[in-house]
């Protein structure tokens, strides 16, 4: 029964470990910028993920939520949850911790999923409103559209495509993330 255990979580952590020890390395081409500033108070709270090019976990996500919260010593602590494969399916919840790298901007994190290894988080967009915003990598492998609300217009949607196209990502493998809206 415990190798049946092990084996379930071995590819899962085996691709988690792998994302998260290539994160931060450049990808070919210019280097990925980000925002000038964010301020890190505004930017907490509740992000509906709308759109994603996704990581192996996320996968069959619905309504996906980044939820973000300043932390006394500066970290950012963070809760990711979604339903698996529909919109009733099991509940699946991560909680990384958030290290601002970039104190002048806020805007480069390392997200840590398992000591001591820190994932490539790059604010590469965010509206003067702190309501949409897109979190990029340096690899231009994966990438994640996020609203304050689950409400995304098909608008919306094609500017969001359009802007991660402009930054060197294949805009082809952007997907919408379901997301109940009422």
């Amino acid at each position: 029964m415990h190798r049946s255990i092990y084996r379930r979580a071995a590819a899962p952590l085996a691709a988690l470990l792998l994302f998260l020890t290539t994160g931060c390395e450049e990808g070919g081409g210019e280097p990925m910028e980000t925002v000038p500033y964010v301020d890190l108070k505004r930017f907490m709270g509740d992000w509906y993920v709308v759109a994603n090019i996704p990581t192996f976990v996320e996968k069959g996500a619905y309504n996906p939520v980044e939820s973000y919260r300043l932390n006394p010593d500066g970290t950012i602590g963070t809760t990711f949850t979604f339903n698996k494969d529909a919109f009733d399916g099991p509940l699946k919840t991560y909680q990384p911790t958030g290290f601002v790298l970039n104190k002048d901007t806020n805007a480069h994190w390392g997200m840590q999923f398992i000591w001591p290894f820190k994932g490539d988080f790059r604010i590469i967009y965010l509206d003067d409103d702190y309501q949409t915003t897109v979190i990029g990598r340096a690899k231009r492998d994966y990438v994640w559209v996020m609203s304050r609300t689950p409400s995304f217009s098909d608008a919306d949607f094609e500017n969001m495509k359009d802007f991660i196209e402009s930054v060197g990502y294949d805009g082809g493998k952007l997907q919408r993330c379901p997301q109940e809206t009422g």
